[in-house]
């Protein structure tokens, strides 16, 4: 009786990549097939039935949204942590350039009443909404069922947090120079009370409480992140530009920059998500449903941008391009 022979030789590294035939570039080694807890009734090692092998199960395993493949999906910009920190370190360091050159100048002190009222009330309590969507980006880090999409809300994450510290520092400078406004003692009243302000807060609210990860996507990636580029940042631009504050809007296309980014592999996702035909009704339904609140948050803010007419339908339709170009 001749015995089988069983071939236990190791599998090489990066086995998983080896159907492509080629060394593996340096995105594919270290953001690919990396979630351990995806693929199994049982998440995480510990009680079964505990809250969060329950929260895994409910709200990312048995998501409307399905693929056969989530590990397909790949970053267009196929970024990682290395070329990341090399990529913003020049850009930050184009940031700090700016700051230098307009304190230096005396920026702050030449500033108008008028537009330092609405610096006030319409930029640098933006902090709140920026922190708010960089939380949700940190939700998508830990709900989503393939690290490619993971690490993609991670750089996603470290971009908001980015120019939350930005603009507190901003607030900081602006507080030197006018200690008499009450600049960094009144952001969190304007947020919570300005009604320019309160369809973002809903907005970004209902975005964090939303718990599946990918309604989660939806809402934050396609309709709040599209919302604050071409309002709070896009619209509030042209008001700097036209208020003779050229350091705000400079920041502004630096923060743009960084959407452009987002907006790519968001692009890819809720591409690769409608291909499956069973997705397209589902995503279609929370696009709809997620939509008034965005226009809600324009229109209530766009109101209040001086020397802007016709801000907030032309933030209203850049979003709803976004979304035609996604397929929406």
């Amino acid at each position: 009786m001749t015995e089988a022979v069983i071939d236990l030789s190791p599998l090489k590294t990066w086995s998983h990549l080896a159907k492509q035939r080629r060394k593996p570039s340096e995105y594919e080694i270290v953001s690919t097939n990396l979630h351990w807890h995806t693929g199994s009734s049982q998440p995480f090692d510990v009680d079964p039935e505990g809250f969060m092998n329950t929260w895994y199960r409910e709200y990312r395993d048995n998501s409307p949204v399905t693929h056969p493949d989530w590990d397909s999906f790949r970053d267009p910009d196929e970024i990682v942590y290395r070329s990341y920190n090399m990529m913003q370190d020049g850009s930050e360091t184009y940031v700090d350039g700016l700051l230098d050159q307009f304190s230096e100048e005396g920026h702050d002190s030449g500033l108008s009443a008028s537009w330092l009222t609405t610096l006030q009330e319409l930029y640098t309590p933006g902090r709140y909404l920026l922190h708010g969507a960089q939380m949700a980006s940190g939700y998508l880090v830990h709900m989503a069922p393939a690290s490619t999409i993971s690490n993609c809300a991670a750089f996603q994450s470290a971009d908001c947090l980015r120019w939350v510290s930005r603009v507190a520092y901003r607030t900081r400078e602006l507080a030197i120079a006018h200690p008499e406004l009450g600049y960094g003692e009144t952001e969190r009243q304007m947020w919570e009370q300005l009604r320019a302000w309160q369809g973002y807060r809903e907005l970004t609210e209902r975005a964090l409480a939303c718990r599946d990860w990918a309604e989660s996507f939806i809402a934050v990636n396609v309709v709040l992140k599209p919302t604050i580029d071409e309002c709070y940042w896009r619209a509030f631009e042209v008001s700097a530009r036209r208020a003779g504050d050229s350091l705000c809007a400079l920041l502004t296309e630096a923060a743009l920059r960084d959407s452009e980014r987002s907006r790519r592999w968001t692009v890819a996702l809720t591409r690769m998500m409608l291909n499956e035909p069973a997705n397209v009704p589902i995503i279609k339904g929370w696009v709809q449903k997620w939509t008034p609140l965005s226009d809600a948050a324009i229109q209530a803010y766009s109101k209040s941008l001086p020397d802007n007419p016709g801000a907030a339908e032309a933030a209203v339709e850049r979003v709803r391009a976004f979304h035609q170009e996604i397929g929406i």
